[in-house]
């Protein structure tokens, strides 16, 4: 198999937004989860981001350029007009070329190590259009792109399958919330409310200094990105220091909250002790529950439900970054059920999180089903 330059597979496409009437959909690149859209935001002309400044046509591949983000997406015939954020790069296949063969490969551990190399930038690194020209590419002919995009599509289906079973299992928890408490912001059900403070405590992490990512008591650490809904995504935790009486102040035990301060505001999961010595950054809030009165699977759910039903709100601005401050967060008053009913609810959720795991351990073995087979034809070793 040749090896060639990228941009003898792909153009870079810069077709930036024109003068339009009338609303048109802006997909950012917070919005892509992997390889599918989450949501469009509406925009007009006169009101749409800076970033909104990218179109795109069918069979187009958006890949996102910053560091460390796996993101790409083949642009179907109903995305079309969308506006993409310059956050993309917009891609387009030459003569000869398969585009989901291509779009294969920029999903590859191979490309996206050779990506992060070339990143660049003071803030947010990302890799700019003449660091993407210097990457090649194993390039067979096209019969053979077409075979080999085609195993990798249906090894993809397995992958996709499991993720879907796991988000189904979200859904139900979230459904059997909802039968069992009802909507916390209206809190239809006349439940009690009540202040943090009346049934637990809570404290931001450390504030990061720069000057203490070197030293003797180097900890692995959690930011607020790797804090996800009911969830936490550790392969990429950073190290600081932390001294004995840090140990003490910024420590996790089973059963803490961990929610996001910033960003997606609210966002939360139980720690369950997923690896040992850990703590956690000033964007963090650790509460930590009286499970007399609430337990922490009730707590996080209750977030979900409050945070998807604009219960947060209050505490966003367009303006300037947001923030559920500590002083704010206790002072929220939240609806708190009979710890019976509490019970009964994280008995259910167990069950339904024994086969999620279930579901979790089927994926794991995709994915590395799907990379290695990603390595291999893209070593020449598939077709």
């Amino acid at each position: 198999m040749k090896t060639v330059k990228i941009l003898e597979t792909v153009k870079i496409i810069n077709d930036t937004v024109k003068k339009f009437d009338g609303i048109r959909c802006f997909l950012s690149t917070g919005d892509l989860d992997l390889t599918e859209i989450k949501s469009l935001e509406d925009v007009t002309y006169l009101g749409k981001p800076s970033r909104a400044n990218q179109n795109v046509k069918k069979d187009d591949i958006i890949l996102a350029r910053m560091q460390g983000t796996v993101k790409v997406k083949i642009i179907d015939s109903d995305e079309e007009n969308i506006i993409v954020s310059t956050g993309f790069m917009v891609l387009r296949c030459n003569k000869d070329i398969d585009n989901r063969f291509i779009f294969h490969y920029l999903k590859s551990n191979l490309f996206q190590s050779k990506k992060d190399k070339l990143c660049s930038g003071a803030t947010q690194k990302a890799i700019n259009n003449n660091k993407f020209a210097e990457i090649q590419i194993p390039l067979p002919n096209l019969p053979t792109q077409q075979k080999i995009a085609a195993i990798l599509d249906k090894a993809d289906e397995l992958r996709q399958y499991n993720k879907q079973l796991i988000t189904k299992y979200d859904a139900l928890t979230q459904s059997l919330f909802l039968e069992m408490f009802g909507d916390p912001v209206r809190n239809e059900k006349g439940f009690p409310l009540k202040q943090l403070k009346e049934f637990g405590s809570s404290r931001l992490g450390k504030m990061l200094d720069g000057k203490k990512i070197i030293g003797n008591n180097l900890k692995p650490y959690l930011r607020n990105s790797n804090v996800q809904w009911f969830r936490f995504q550790l392969d990429d935790l950073l190290q600081m220091d932390f001294d004995e009486k840090d140990k003490i102040e910024f420590s996790l035990l089973f059963g803490d909250i961990l929610m996001c301060e910033g960003g997606e505001i609210g966002r939360c999961a139980i720690w369950k002790d997923e690896t040992a010595d850990c703590y956690f950054q000033k964007a963090i809030h650790r509460i930590r529950l009286n499970d007399k009165y609430v337990l922490p699977e009730y707590f996080v759910y209750m977030f979900k439900k409050i945070s998807d039903n604009g219960g947060l709100n209050e505490f966003k601005s367009a303006a300037t970054i947001s923030h559920l401050t500590g002083e704010k967060l206790k002072k929220m008053r939240l609806p708190i059920p009979p710890i019976k009913l509490q019970n009964q609810f994280a008995e259910r959720v167990q069950m339904i999180e024994t086969q999620k795991q279930q579901a979790q351990e089927a994926l794991a073995k995709s994915e590395n089903l799907f990379q290695g087979l990603l390595q291999r034809a893209f070593k020449g070793e598939l077709n």
